[in-house]
């Protein structure tokens, strides 16, 4: 089977030849580390992975991105508003006032590629007229969203044999974005009719991109960010996700599969449990990374959704990094019951982190990769 073939095949409870091998991305500090643990610096550690294991690199390239954009656009301008006490001020790219310890370069504000802890000081929009000067930077229509030349794009990813990812932010997400985790919930409370429009203004949004893109190109996957939960509990009450988010969910789910895209992927952090039914019920149904530590059960959800909802991650990144046996029986306890069960590609629970050790990382994909069937 081609890469694309196996990972629909597994998701959506056919019959594949294996399974997807995905044992979990690294950030940059977790990559220093392993520099030092026997990581070579020039190394890609999925290519310096397929050697140990003696598997091909294509063996872990399941997915390609479809390079579209739904950011702001123009982004701010990135401005140090100062420096001092050993943290940076900036205003970054979305125009929220943000604080970084200047152990880091203050350009980690604009992706998530280390496990970097930010303080926000102030978000964008306080108040729809803020919102009305911040509204026309999303333009569905602007081409610098979308590839230059999308036949050379399609030939190139529908000839690479993995399946098609679109990635977009969820509306919780995206609202979080603009006004802030406290003014998000507040204004959710407080002026819900503002909080229903810029929804609203994003599902219209998102739907003009996700249809000029799936008019080019095939997409087998819409990965959505959306995280909305910590340990135990959701951020918000299920009645606030059914009233604020689950119209833009399912507007897409009907959009995405009037195109032929079978699988909308929701992604959040913390326990998912309450919100699962909310998205079952938008035709949603993929879901990751699952957090042990939050106090997700995969198994236990697994078995309570039947066909219903597919799952990726859920390995306890504690027990990688403990490794060994402990290692071999997080494994044991949930990749052989699910694998039965179909609908799941097992993967650490989250971003690799830094006390997963080269080594332990290496001979937990080991074994992964042999309870995958690739050894």
């Amino acid at each position: 089977m081609q890469p694309r073939e196996r990972y629909l095949e597994t998701l959506l409870f056919g019959q594949p030849d294996r399974i997807p091998l995905t044992p979990g991305w690294p950030r940059e500090s977790t990559l220093a580390v392993w520099h030092i643990q026997g990581l070579a610096h020039d190394a890609f550690f999925l290519r310096a992975l397929a050697e140990e294991l003696g598997l091909p690199l294509t063996a872990f390239e399941t997915t390609a991105a479809v390079p579209v954009s739904t950011r702001m656009l123009p982004t701010f301008e990135e401005k140090v508003l100062a420096h001092e006490h050993g943290h940076y001020i900036v205003r970054d790219w979305m125009g929220a006032i943000t604080e970084i310890a200047d152990t880091y370069d203050y350009t980690y504000i604009r992706s998530a590629k280390d496990f970097v802890t930010r303080k926000w000081h102030r978000f964008p929009v306080q108040s729809p007229a803020d919102w009305e000067q911040l509204a026309w930077r999303y333009q569905a229509d602007a081409r610098e969203r979308y590839p230059v030349d999308w036949a050379a794009v399609k030939a190139e990813l529908e000839g690479s044999g993995q399946a098609l990812v679109l990635s977009l932010n969820g509306p919780f997400w995206q609202m979080r974005e603009w006004l802030g985790m406290e003014g998000l919930c507040l204004m959710m409370a407080d002026q819900p009719r503002f909080i229903a429009e810029l929804a609203a203004f994003w599902q219209r949004f998102t739907c003009e991109v996700l249809e000029e893109t799936l008019r080019h190109i095939r997409v087998d996957a819409v990965q959505l960010s959306e995280d909305m939960a910590y340990k135990a509990h959701s951020m918000i009450s299920p009645a606030m996700v059914r009233h604020f988010l689950l119209p833009t969910y399912q507007a897409w789910h009907e959009l995405t599969t009037s195109y032929g895209c079978p699988i909308l992927d929701m992604d959040s952090d913390g326990e998912v449990s309450e919100l699962i039914p909310l998205w079952v019920e938008a035709g949603i149904n993929v879901c990751d990374p699952m957090e042990v530590a939050a106090g997700n059960d995969i198994a236990v959800e697994r078995k309570r959704w039947g066909k219903q909802m597919a799952f990726r991650g859920g390995l306890d990144k504690r027990a990688l990094a403990a490794g060994g046996d402990v290692m071999r029986s997080e494994l044991e306890r949930v990749v052989p019951p699910l694998l039965e069960l179909g609908g799941y590609i097992p993967s650490c629970d989250h971003g690799v982190p830094p006390d997963i050790a080269w080594p332990d990382f290496v001979a937990y994909s080991r074994y992964l990769a042999q309870l995958t069937g690739w050894l």
